[in-house]
């Protein structure tokens, strides 16, 4: 028996609204950066700061409890790089394959 369920609209529209957010950092960081084709480790590299950047932003501020709407932003903020930086790895790797 499958787990799989059906995505009712509204998820459906947030999955489209937060892959548009990650979409508009890779444009970030297309202008900030160009074209980025680095070897597989320093993609790793360059991605494990970011998840340090996010478990950082958890970890400052888990006790503030009065800025749980600033930590669950700035987390948020971090993830939506993570995602935008994976992006670009994929990129790479298929203009790797494109060659």
């Amino acid at each position: 028996m499958s787990t799989y369920q059906e995505m009712d609209y509204a998820q459906a529209e947030a999955m489209v609204a937060v892959a548009a957010e990650v979409r508009r950092e890779r444009y970030a960081q297309h202008r900030k950066w160009g074209v980025q084709d680095l070897p597989d480790g320093e993609w790793l590299a360059v991605l494990t700061e970011e998840v340090g950047e996010a478990a950082s932003a958890l970890l400052r501020h888990r006790s503030a409890t009065p800025n749980m709407h600033r930590r669950t932003d700035t987390l948020r903020e971090e993830l939506i790089q993570i995602a935008a930086v994976a992006v670009a790895w994929v990129e790479a790797i298929d203009r790797r394959g494109a060659e």
